[in-house]
């Protein structure tokens, strides 16, 4: 007997189940990224609220015009380095979390892939004779698919590694400038 309704029904709800699941993982992994984010904006808050009442004290007891300009020019290195070291600790969260989303719904596609094709194959084992091109034609279009997949896949890695270098370049041509202002 053919039960295909029950095939396809049960293919439904399985799909279904993988979709909650991926939300929930993606979910679950935007959460972590954003406490992360939250935790480093506090701390940097708190650094940052901490360095302006040193200075600010500094800068009220200095006796002369060219005692304040001193302080006021001595902060300049060591706040464009906890500008860079705060801009790489983003940039640092914000790949690790795309690398995370990445293995998620890699591993996702992975499952569902794995579930259509068994499906197909269940579905193909009880075709009626002189479907084969049918058949052949799902399969190949299945395939073709997953060769997308991975295309699309491949390129994105690609492009976050380009972006990852672009900013780790930027960051170190500030860090040049940065220094050479302060060193003059």
């Amino acid at each position: 007997m053919f039960a295909f309704p029950e095939q396809f029904s049960n293919a439904t709800k399985a799909n279904l189940e993988s979709q909650f699941a991926l939300i929930s993982a993606l979910t679950s992994k935007t959460f972590e990224g954003v406490e992360k984010l939250v935790e480093l904006n506090i701390n940097t808050a708190k650094a940052a609220l901490e360095n302006s009442s040193a200075t600010a004290r500094q800068l009220l007891a200095a006796k002369d015009a060219q005692e304040f300009f001193s302080v006021s020019a001595s902060q300049a290195q060591p706040n464009a380095e906890k500008a860079l070291t705060y801009g790489r600790q983003v940039a640092s969260i914000a790949a690790d979390t795309g690398a995370e989303f990445s293995k998620v719904a890699e591993g996702q596609f992975a499952e569902v892939n794995r579930k259509v094709i068994s499906l197909v194959d269940e579905v193909t084992k009880n075709a009626p004779a002189g479907s084969e091109a049918y058949v052949s034609a799902l399969k190949t279009a299945i395939s073709n698919a997953n060769a997308g997949y991975e295309q699309f896949s491949k390129t994105t890695k690609q492009a976050r590694e380009a972006m990852e270098t672009n900013v780790t370049a930027a960051v170190s041509q500030f860090t040049q400038a940065a220094n050479k202002v302060a060193a003059a």
